[in-house]
């Protein structure tokens, strides 16, 4: 099928910061898209041929919006996947697929594949819902600490606790959730894998990510990660056994843990463009949200090496700080070495709130990761 400057479609469910940044690639090749986001302000909705508001969740909404396109994906996992499901059986082609997301939008089910597949997962069981892990708890089956994660509806570090005590459970939500072992580590990690309906199949560098340690958000994300080169390949090498039982199309972000002992855990995996593979548009060749369209539509892959190292500071709105955004000190940052920042178009700010991130490029990684420093301090996302 010819993509480039025809009537073929492109369908993205989610119209946030990632479609919006895969449309930069769209764009450039002059391809034809639609977006499907709930939000009159979505991102997205300045750089498709055709937006669209509804609920992602709801069945009529995405398989009415996806009987437009020709090949449909998503930026988000929150979408309904027996929509998915139904346009996929009337051949509409749905990347990566509706069997797909089902194994990993909840927690629970993604964590059961890791153990049923032989990938290597941190020790866990899962619960119904919150009683269940309090009969746990009482009956000494399950010991503090431990790692506790909502099956459904967490993002961007929203719905994972650690639980010291039994005050610590107090706040949790009732739904079912995970309690895992909480095991020391050296370093998170993270892989994107991208795979072609052909088969065709490329792993971008291992990067590294510092959190933050009160959101447990990412707050960098250094590309090479400062791991020995054992230990690289081998998150490599897992990261392609997950995307191979997944079976997934498009990209899949692979996060891990590096234990003390150098194994590498699978942590979680999201099956789209991600937050760790941000410095790719600025430092590698090819970028993750061309990648991902190349995948989606099995065009070849790109080169996933690294022109120059590169490191990636997210930025979050500032505590204490609601409203319409402002940016204060970004001329600042302009003024430094190596510094691109992105701004997502979220006209409103919170505390945490993904509003941006900023590359910082540089042939010597502890370089880089100064500046990256002098960035953090600087710019501030806050309200007026």
């Amino acid at each position: 099928m010819d993509y480039f400057s025809t009537g073929f479609t492109l369908g993205i469910l989610g119209g946030g910061q990632l479609g919006k940044m895969m449309l930069y690639e769209t764009r450039k090749w002059d391809i034809r898209t639609h977006v499907l986001d709930p939000s009159a302000e979505a991102p997205c909705r300045i750089a498709t041929d055709y937006f669209e508001q509804g609920d992602l969740m709801d069945f009529e909404t995405v398989y009415n919006f996806g009987k437009k396109v020709d090949v449909l994906t998503f930026e988000i996992e929150g979408v309904n996947v027996d929509a998915l499901e139904k346009l996929e059986n009337e051949g509409i082609k749905v990347y990566p697929g509706a069997a797909t997301l089902r194994k990993i939008q909840d927690k629970g089910v993604q964590k059961q594949f890791y153990k049923e597949h032989q990938i290597p997962t941190s020790p866990f069981k899962v619960y119904k819902d919150k009683d269940d892990l309090n009969e746990a708890i009482v009956r000494k089956a399950l010991h503090f600490p431990f790692v506790w994660k909502s099956c459904t509806g967490g993002y961007d570090g929203k719905g994972v606790s650690i639980i010291r005590d039994a005050e610590d459970v107090i706040p949790l939500s009732e739904g079912a959730c995970i309690a895992e072992k909480l095991i020391p580590f050296k370093n998170e990690l993270a892989v994107i894998v991208a795979r072609n309906p052909s088969g065709e199949v490329k792993t971008y560098p291992v990067v590294e990510m510092e959190f933050h340690p009160e959101a447990n958000q990412v707050e960098y994300v250094l590309c090479p990660a400062r791991i020995d080169e054992a230990v690289s390949k081998r998150a490599r090498q897992i990261a392609e056994k997950v995307s191979k039982a997944f079976n997934h199309v498009g990209l899949l972000a692979v996060e891990m843990f590096q234990t003390e002992a150098d194994d590498i855990l699978v942590n979680e995996v999201a099956p789209r463009p991600h937050n760790s593979g941000h410095y790719s548009i600025e430092a590698s060749y090819t970028n993750q949200f061309e990648q991902q369209i190349r995948a989606i539509l099995n065009l070849p892959l790109g080169n996933t090496d690294s022109k120059v190292g590169g490191i990636m500071v997210n930025l979050v709105g500032a505590e204490g700080h609601t409203g319409p955004v402002v940016y204060k000190n970004i001329e600042k940052i302009l003024a430094m070495e190596g510094v691109t920042p992105h701004i997502y178009g979220k006209k409103e700010t919170r505390p945490f709130r993904k509003m941006g991130h900023v590359t910082i490029v540089n042939k010597d990684l502890n370089l880089a990761r100064k500046i990256a420093e002098e960035v953090k301090k600087s710019i501030e996302v806050i309200s007026n």
